[in-house]
């Protein structure tokens, strides 16, 4: 499998919200980053990472309209959106889109480190309103 084949793969395994299959994927010293800067490491802590985010935003999904490759680093452009859950219902409120993009680090099949560049006020935005209307009733 090439870069961008496992690169791809790994898009398609977020996409279907298989957090196994997608630590499958992942070298054991695997690492997250977020837009931040803020990373977890480590193929299960960060396996654990993504069963998170997918209970508080179930129907995440992420495109690809870009791809460039460079060896064995990835750079992916397309967008991320979905929906965060309120009492486990989803809500047109809560709904986000943004433009993104990652780079991925591939060694052999697997993927060394995901990076993600997305602007995410608007999931800051969403979570705020929330956090404030559980304080505030």
């Amino acid at each position: 499998m090439s870069p961008v084949e496992a690169a791809l793969e790994f898009m398609e395994c977020i996409n279907r919200h298989d957090a196994d299959k997608l630590a499958a994927l992942m070298t054991e010293d695997h690492a997250f980053i977020d837009s931040l800067g803020n990373a977890v490491r480590g193929r299960e802590q960060v396996r654990a990472a993504w069963k998170s985010y997918y209970a508080m935003c179930p129907d995440y999904w992420v495109t690809h309209e870009e791809v460039f490759d460079n060896g064995k680093v990835v750079a992916v452009f397309g967008a991320a959106g979905g929906t965060i859950a309120t009492h486990g219902q989803l809500t047109a409120k809560n709904k986000w889109r943004t433009p993104a993009a990652w780079l991925a680090v591939v060694d052999g099949d697997l993927i060394q480190e995901w990076r993600v560049f997305a602007d995410n006020k608007p999931v800051y935005d969403i979570l705020a309103k929330l956090h404030a209307s559980q304080r505030h009733p």
